[in-house]
């Protein structure tokens, strides 16, 4: 094999003419098939830095071990040619299409007295009419089956003029669904005048057909055929119905095709709209793996070559939501398929583009339908990993986060998220002893980790295990503050602040050496660490106002005359706590409360050490 210099001088020889470039991998399977314009410049862009690249095509150059190179006449004989070879090769890092559904056409035996209806995988050079290609099988026969019950032709399998009268009709024609050929009482002319309505609806006509309906019942109103013209009423209102509902599955037909392609937290969708005669006919849509937005304009590419190979069928509109690579020669490969001109745009304003971006919302739906709410937790845990470079993926987080009420009841919650959903049975509250100092987050945070990393040391179930990852509801203080205490137990768990902006809204996460991971940009990990942020501080505020409600009904200073609400907060809010009430100065109370108020609360606790000075004498004694 040659080694990766042998591969960069022969990048340098490579000729600038169009072409297909074959890489392989070390086992010489084939990884990758594209087409160029240039080869040498094409395939030379994989041989230099890969800081530009999308993740999906670093990957496929870290596989490359060699590569051959097939020259073409055109750039559209290079497309037909990578193509084939994709449909040949099936390699790993193109997007491929499964065509093991096909893509089946309803055929029509007009060349029969009774013509019939049937499924095929594709067209014949005979004498009947083919109608598609349908999204899938189950597609087509839906189409079937509805005109059929709207029009009243047979389903079953029976064959005439040669089975007329041999068996007795069956349950449809006592249900009104068919008007039963098989009693020999249904002219060939007027069943085929039927067939010919159901033709009409396959081609999507369904306002010609019913006009023709009305005037025929017009007609046997007017003749006084009123059970021939109820027949006709309610044949109308079957069709009616069917073209509100567009039952016809009418891809085969469409005139104009949108194409978007939508990246979901796990996968991609590529959604394609069929329209005929400007109203929306079918949706089909396809899921690919191990791509990202960034990749757009190659999936579609990619896509609209494969799947309208498959389908044979191609409108004379294609309308795209990213720019694809050598949109002409594209639109010629397409046009050699219809045998016609076909345009392939990317409108970027009016009513084609609504059409791209209602494509791009169908895309969406479909991705939201597909993802599981458990493949989404895990994408979010594997982007934040790889963000963050954690060596294991974070299974167990660990939410850290101060709470306090005028500098009194401080109090620290701890809460658990498993594989990115909340364990409330593992959260843990701690009322802050070191409070008693004064008002101090970083030692409030320093307590409530030496707290919880002693009770797992000393063995306490309830602690255990430790998590994947610290998460301090703070800054660049707070978390080096955590790091250090995990330094002191020998704990080399990873730990991040959750840092805010401005507004108070998560910016990020901060690691203890300095280095921000911005995660606004990264939704999934967006919305997993924000979740993680709200709830700490809910569960945190929630026992400080548990505490705070208790202390406020039972103060002390509930007691003494002339302090109500008011006066209690505004003590408590300016002397933090009740200790430095009662030591506090009368001046220092005058500063804070009216003067009465301020003699009232200073006599108050000054009777009180006085009686506790008796108590004390009375207990030497």
């Amino acid at each position: 094999m040659p080694t990766y210099e042998e591969l960069k001088a022969r990048v340098l020889s490579l000729p600038y003419a169009p072409g297909v470039y074959i890489m392989k991998n070390a086992a010489g399977q084939v990884i990758y098939v594209g087409k160029a314009k240039a080869l040498k410049n094409r395939v030379t862009s994989y041989f230099q830095s890969p800081a530009g690249m999308t993740p999906k095509t670093r990957r496929m150059v870290s596989q490359i071990d060699d590569f051959d190179i097939i020259v073409t006449e055109s750039e559209f004989e290079a497309l037909v040619l990578e193509n084939s070879m994709i449909k040949k090769y099936k390699p790993k890092y193109n997007i491929l299409l499964k065509d093991d559904k096909g893509y089946p056409y309803v055929k029509v035996t007009t060349s029969r007295p009774y013509p019939e209806f049937s499924i095929v995988s594709r067209p014949e050079a005979d004498a009947d009419r083919y109608f598609g290609p349908y999204s899938g099988r189950r597609a087509a026969r839906q189409a079937i089956d509805t005109i059929c019950e709207a029009l009243q032709l047979k389903t079953c399998r029976r064959q005439f003029p040669r089975d007329i009268g041999k068996e007795r009709p069956c349950l449809n024609r006592h249900l009104g669904r068919c008007i039963a050929p098989c009693t020999g009482d249904v002219p060939p002319e007027e069943y085929a005048a039927l067939v010919q309505q159901a033709i009409s609806l396959l081609e999507g006509n369904f306002k010609g057909l019913a006009k023709e309906i009305e005037a025929a019942m017009a007609e046997a109103s007017e003749n006084l055929q009123f059970e021939r013209a109820a027949m006709l009423r309610d044949r109308l209102r079957a069709v009616q119905a069917l073209g509100a509902r567009q039952k016809v599955v009418a891809g085969g037909f469409a005139d104009l095709d949108v194409l978007a392609f939508v990246q979901g937290q796990t996968r991609g969708c590529v959604v394609a709209l069929h329209y005929l005669g400007g109203s929306l006919q079918d949706k089909e849509y396809t899921v690919i793996d191990g791509v990202t937005q960034a990749d757009a304009g190659e999936v579609l590419g990619d896509f609209i070559k494969q799947y309208y190979s498959l389908r044979q069928a191609v409108p004379r509109t294609v309308l795209l939501s990213a720019e694809i690579e050598d949109g002409e020669a594209v639109a010629e490969f397409l046009g050699s398929i219809a045998g016609r001109r076909v345009e392939v745009a990317v409108p970027q304003r009016g009513k084609r583009h609504d059409l791209v971006r209602l494509a791009e919302k169908n895309a969406a739906e479909e991705i939201s339908r597909i993802e599981t709410s458990q493949e989404r937790r895990l994408k979010s845990l594997e982007l934040l990993q790889g963000m963050t470079g954690m060596d294991e993926l974070p299974e167990v987080l660990e939410a850290y986060d101060i709470s306090n009420f005028a500098g009194a009841d401080t109090v620290g919650s701890m809460v658990v998220f498993e594989h990115a959903q909340p364990k409330k049975s593992r959260y843990r509250r701690f009322k802050i002893e070191s409070a008693a100092f004064g008002q101090d987050d970083y030692r409030s945070m320093a307590e409530m980790l030496t707290r919880r990393l002693q009770h797992y040391a000393d063995g306490d179930e309830k602690f255990s295990p430790l998590p994947s990852a610290f998460l301090i509801d703070g800054g660049l203080g707070h978390v080096r503050t955590a790091q250090a205490v995990l330094d002191q137990f020998g704990v080399t768990t990873p730990c991040f602040g959750m840092v805010k902006d401005d507004r108070h809204r998560t910016r990020g996460l901060v690691a203890p050496d300095g280095r921000e991971f911005g995660i606004s940009t990264v939704p999934a990990v967006f919305a997993l660490i924000g979740r993680i942020q709200e709830e700490v501080h809910r569960f945190a505020i929630t026992y400080n106002r548990n505490l705070t409600g208790k202390s406020v009904r039972g103060s002390t200073l509930d007691k003494i005359e002339g302090v109500g609400d008011k006066r209690r907060s505004e003590l408590l809010r300016h002397f933090k706590s009740i200790e430095n009430i009662r030591s506090a100065s009368l001046e220092q109370l005058r500063l804070v409360v009216p003067n009465n108020v301020a003699i009232a609360v200073y006599d108050y606790f000054r009777a009180k050490e006085a009686g506790k000075g008796k108590e004390k004498g009375k207990q030497d004694a």
